[in-house]
């Protein structure tokens, strides 16, 4: 029995024995072939050491490859404590270098850590700092390669780029929205140390940065410095609250130019409160568009056939009572006997009034919707607002009637850009867009490609066409004559829109507006440009931002290479207008009889001579009356 007893015993030890061998087994099988890679991860970081080294972000470039933002290699200050050997000349001669006290400086020198980057006194060093401090050949101190952004035009197109933080990441704009494309990966120099953080002799190991995603945008450089400049004059000139400028292919929904007055620089953005930087105004401000609405009106009525421009007219007493409402004409005692065509010539309340009450607020409300007001269009910005409309169960006859001419409703300016270019381009309601393409930074590759996007097709080829018709009117015989381009077929429509305060409506305090296109018969580009309490002139849209927009088509006929258009509308012109005139071909004729013809001009000469052998500008070229003609003379 005892024997039996101690035979068990040893068979159970051995089963033990057994089981805690093969426990072992599982447990070294385990470790070198699923925990391997994590352990020697682990192994390796105490005494692996990364120095980083920053990646470029990506370039931002316009849609003609002028680059917009890059980048500027500088320096920046790492500590390795450990190496460091006289941490107190060192505290001192940095500290002197970079301005800054002893006690910050040791306080970086003397941190318990592996690797202590020293900010925010370190970063972005210029070359003079960096070469006293690399002088100096401290063990311990490295100087690493940090890449600045560089925002080449400083605060031009600042709203929509955006900035980047000391870090390098995106903050706001673009910047921000595609930061994961444009922030690359960083790179480092690996070495190894013992356990007191000493360097080993050992290999260096070099991981190379990746450069971030490149990005064109829809932006052309040529016609966005010409609304910068515009918006500078604007501010210079009528020291507005704010002024904003939109411009877009009306054919695809490409955003060509976009700025906003107050902006910011991009670089010095710590110097700026957080509602300059974040509010861009062209997509995020909303406003009762005014008389720019009127558009929308007017295209509904004739895709619904309510309205014949050239037959059906309108008298205007300069008012229309609805219900026990007022509603004045901005003419005082009213335009009289019209037809609709000159009723949308003339900018006419009181017709646009008759015009709403035809269609019906059903009719007119699914119209409005369907051009895109009332939601976001989608642009790829942050911060894009929706405005606000009535609801439908609200509107009654007098909301009906202010809706007609644009009062009473709130809209951004991107909405009412990318409606009206549906009302003039055929019909088509496109997604607005400012990025066109991420490219690959070293093959160029293509990764990315935005292109147009209809949302609806809102009217008919037909209807847009009599709307197209009715603008160009507007432009060379109503209230949109200072927007005429002479040898161009002009089309818009003014805005003037009374501010809005606690509910009431403020006195003498306006936004004006103007929305202009060209070709009028076949529009490449449209232009708003609105200006917020504009002071010291009186507060008209076609009066202020009128000759604003004819400046930025006048670029944008240069930029994309318009040409000239015949047969189109000509200006009909009141006594206070500054009149064109034919240059008549003078070359070949006497001096005498050059002068006669050319009585509508100055002249000046050059050479001498009783006959004209040159001219400038030539023959067949229309100029405002008053301008200079050169002679140059000879026998």
């Amino acid at each position: 029995m005892f024997y039996k007893t101690i035979h068990a015993r040893i068979k159970i030890i051995i089963i033990g024995c057994i089981i805690l061998l093969a426990l072992i087994i599982i447990r070294v099988f385990f470790i070198q072939l699923i925990e391997y890679k994590d352990l020697n991860k682990l192994a390796n970081d105490l005494w692996n050491r990364n120095l980083p080294i920053e990646a470029d972000r990506g370039l931002i470039y316009d849609r003609n490859g002028v680059v917009l933002a890059d980048n500027v290699t500088t320096t920046s200050l790492v500590f390795v404590p450990n190496q460091i050997k006289d941490k107190a000349a060192v505290s001192t001669a940095l500290s002197e270098i970079l301005n800054v006290s002893y006690d910050e400086m040791y306080k970086h020198v003397a941190k318990k850590t592996s690797i202590e980057r020293v900010h925010p006194e370190g970063r972005r060093l210029n070359y003079e700092i960096s070469d006293k401090i690399n002088s100096l050949n401290f063990d311990g101190v490295y100087l690493l390669k940090e890449a600045k952004r560089n925002y080449v035009y400083d605060d031009y197109l600042s709203h929509v780029v955006g900035f980047v933080g000391i870090d390098n990441q995106g903050l706001s704009g673009l910047e921000l929205q595609y930061d994961k494309y444009l922030k690359g990966e960083n790179g480092s120099i690996k070495y190894y140390s013992d356990a007191k953080g000493q360097r080993l002799k050992m290999a260096e190991i070099y991981e190379e940065p990746q450069s971030g995603i490149n990005m064109m945008l829809t932006i052309d450089h040529n016609i966005q410095a010409s609304v910068e400049r515009e918006l500078d004059n604007i501010e210079a000139k009528y020291n507005p609250d704010s002024a904003l400028a939109i411009v877009m292919d009306p054919n695809n929904g490409e955003i060509l130019a976009m700025s906003s007055r107050p902006n910011f620089s991009p670089s010095n953005y710590q110097d700026y409160t957080i509602e300059e930087i974040n509010r861009n105004l062209p997509i995020w401000s909303t406003y009762e568009p005014g008389s720019t609405f009127k558009i929308i009106t007017i295209s509904s009525s004739l895709q619904e056939g309510t309205v014949d421009l050239d037959k059906d007219t309108f008298y205007d007493p300069g008012y229309v009572r609805v219900e026990n409402a007022r509603i004045r004409c901005w003419k005082a005692g009213g335009h009289g006997a019209q037809t609709f065509l000159q009723v949308v010539e003339n900018s006419c309340n009181p017709g646009f009034v008759e015009l709403g009450r035809r269609l019906g607020k059903e009719r007119l409300y699914k119209y409005i919707h369907n051009f895109g007001f009332g939601k976001k269009t989608g642009i790829d910005l942050n911060g894009e607002g929706s405005g606000i409309l009535f609801s439908l169960d609200k509107v009654g006859p007098v909301e009906l009637a202010t809706t007609s001419f644009g009062q009473g409703v709130s809209v951004t300016p991107i909405q009412q850009v990318t409606a009206v270019a549906a009302a003039i381009n055929g019909g088509y309601l496109y997604q607005p867009y400012i990025v066109k393409r991420l490219l690959e930074p070293e093959t160029n590759t293509v990764v990315q490609e935005n292109n147009k996007k209809m949302v609806r097709q809102v009217i008919d080829e037909t209807t847009s066409m009599k709307v197209r018709y009715a603008l160009e009117s507007v432009v060379s015989n109503g209230t949109g004559r200072t927007a005429y381009i002479e040898g161009y077929r002009v089309g818009g429509k003014t805005g003037t829109a009374q501010k809005v305060n606690n509910g009431r409506y403020m006195v003498g305090n306006y936004i004006v507006s103007f929305i202009g296109f060209l070709p009028a018969d076949d529009p490449e580009v449209l232009v708003y440009v609105a200006v917020d309490y504009p002071k010291g002139v009186t507060q008209y849209g076609g009066t202020v931002a009128g000759p604003i927009v004819k400046s930025i088509m006048n670029d944008a006929i240069n930029a994309l290479d318009i040409k000239r258009r015949e047969n189109g509308s000509e200006m009909r012109y009141n006594w206070y207008d500054k009149k064109y005139y034919m240059v008549p071909d003078v070359v070949g004729l006497e001096k005498v009889e050059a002068i006669k013809q050319l009585k509508n001009f100055q002249i000046e000469y050059s050479g001498s001579g009783k006959k004209i052998l040159e001219q400038s500008p030539s023959g067949g070229t229309k100029i405002i009356e008053g301008e200079k003609v050169r002679l140059y003379l000879g026998d």
